[in-house]
């Protein structure tokens, strides 16, 4: 396990780590901050010497993506704070990613470069001009090798196309497209073309005094490249097929799950929300993550899930100061792990879950600065809800509500995962001999 974290205990807002995200391979690990920068993590190549550091990531690059903005029309301030990051699958030597801000949407391309070129005709070595009449001799420009320098350079930016605020970003599996969506509209973008988009999905009523809700969350089929998902703040989600019209706006599939009347509170709305979506690698599944609880669905079965988990059940009985302090519409995030036999989300005092879909057994792991020494093995959590107790379990009263798991990934081949918990971000792996 490894830990990447302020030295100080006290941190500014701009450190906390809104979003991470694991490349294709794996090899490259990214995330996102309230200051707009991205921080791109490396994996250590493994040495004969020492065999056992094969897995740590260390810093590869960092660069600034987003500046704060101010719409003069609006009168709004545009935050830099990095909402999404997603890759595009590596095509040639260099790397290629996506980040979105609540509005601009930026291509980034990070290069290596480890030679500088040398004799120039026209210039001298500082860079200055010649004299042309000093010039006397032809030579044939060199390339001299340098230190290894990492470059991130923006390559397009997609922008001026959303009027609400950006909640995802998802890559369309032609690797020519992606859709970036705000909670009433997704739009389709050309990954070349940055002056134009199309919109698949406009959910905006002619009066808005009508809305009854808004979209949460959208992600394109791994494989069907026509094919997307975006779910909505009333617990529903909408398979839509690109082939059927030019706006999306009609469904192909409609998943939800019947309320039991018995169980209705003030709460049910906002418990209900939708804060992720995600299908499994296979393209055959759903996921789905609510407020309480992680939902698989099959896509061939729209009445009910396949399967749902309780994360953190002991928080129904405290909804109402959850309400209070906000804290119940926060948007957790939930990932499959890379067979989608395993998945993981988060939740509060630093605590995050995982449920294995075969075995159908789940543990409460948690992140945090006390169990943060390198190869230190996480033991498992329980959380007591009354009556008395046991020495190793913690009360749900005194769990800590600030500190919170909402932005986690998995390597999409290995058992290592990415936690981040406010401005340090975990790496924790299987044991290694």
């Amino acid at each position: 396990m490894y830990v990447f974290e302020e030295e100080r205990k006290s941190y500014l807002k701009a450190d906390i780590i809104s979003t991470v995200e694991f490349n294709s391979s794996g090899e490259l690990l990214a995330t996102g901050d309230k200051g707009g920068r991205v921080v791109v993590f490396q994996r250590e190549q493994e040495s004969k010497s020492q065999p056992q550091r094969r897995g740590e990531y260390n810093v590869y690059s960092t660069f600034q993506s987003h500046e704060p903005e101010f719409d003069y029309l609006k009168s709004l301030e545009i935050e830099e704070k990095i909402n999404k990051i997603k890759w595009l699958p590596q095509q040639n030597a260099a790397y290629f990613l996506l980040s979105t801000n609540d509005k601009t949407v930026k291509l980034w391309k990070i290069s290596e470069r480890d030679k500088r070129p040398e004799g120039y005709n026209l210039k001298d070595e500082d860079g200055r001009i010649r004299d042309p009449s000093t010039i006397t001799s032809l030579r044939v420009p060199v390339l001299q090798p340098m230190d290894l320098m990492v470059e991130a350079t923006a390559r397009r930016v997609f922008s001026n196309a959303h009027t609400y605020h950006i909640n995802s970003i998802s890559v369309n599996s032609d690797l020519q497209t992606f859709i970036s969506t705000d909670d009433l509209r997704v739009n389709l973008w050309n990954l070349e073309i940055t002056d134009r988009s199309f919109n698949i999905v406009d959910i905006k009523p002619a009066n808005m005094e009508e809305l009854t809700e808004v979209i949460t969350s959208a992600e394109f089929h791994p494989q069907q490249c026509h094919t997307f998902a975006y779910s909505s703040s009333k617990g529903s989600i909408r398979l839509c097929d690109m082939r059927q019209a030019a706006l999306c706006d009609k469904h192909c599939k409609y998943f939800e799950e019947p309320e039991d009347p018995s169980t209705r509170s003030f709460f049910s709305e906002i418990i209900s929300s939708i804060s992720d979506v995600k299908f499994s690698h296979n393209g055959r599944y759903l996921m789905t993550r609510d407020y309480l609880t992680v939902k698989v669905w099959d896509l061939q079965m729209e009445n009910k899930p396949l399967e749902t988990y309780q994360v953190h059940d002991y928080l129904r009985g405290k909804l109402c100061s959850l309400y209070e302090n906000d804290c119940i519409f926060d948007k957790f995030e939930c990932v499959w792990n890379g067979s989608d036999s395993v998945i993981m989300t988060g939740s509060y005092n630093n605590f995050f879950r995982m449920f294995d879909r075969n075995t159908k057994r789940d543990v409460t792991l948690e992140a945090s600065r006390e169990n943060s020494k390198p190869r230190a093995i996480l033991k498992p959590r329980k959380v007591c809800v009354g009556g008395k107790r046991r020495k190793d379990e913690i009360s749900v009263d005194s769990l800590d509500f600030s500190k919170k798991i909402l932005h986690t990934t998995w390597h999409p081949h290995e058992n290592i995962i990415a936690v981040a918990a406010t401005n340090n971000l975990y790496i924790f792996q299987d044991k290694v001999n």
